[in-house]
């Protein structure tokens, strides 16, 4: 395995050509206060598998594709059932 980093994160949006935005949240202990404290931070990736939002993916990062695009989706973990009356919600019948 190669140097490159890798995050896990949820798929928040899918509505641009071939990039989806993923939302990585992290926790870690405040210095001070020691109260845990969550954090969550939005990539802009490259998209070949056609995910859909609430689909668990993992990101790797790459050479830059764009001004904003620097992480590729490199698998999907799981998969977000949807049932049909989403779908019909999506097409706005």
């Amino acid at each position: 395995m190669n140097k490159r980093r890798r995050l896990v994160g949820t798929v928040i949006s899918n509505k641009m050509q071939k990039t989806a935005v993923v939302e990585v949240e992290r926790s870690y202990r405040h210095p001070l206060y020691h109260k845990v404290v969550r954090d969550a931070k939005t990539y802009k990736v490259h998209d070949e598998f056609g995910v859909s939002p609430g689909d668990k993916v993992r990101i790797v990062e790459s050479k830059p594709i764009s001004k904003t695009k620097f992480w590729v989706i490199e698998e999907v973990l799981r998969v977000e059932e949807r049932s049909e009356d989403d779908a019909v919600e999506e097409l706005g019948v």
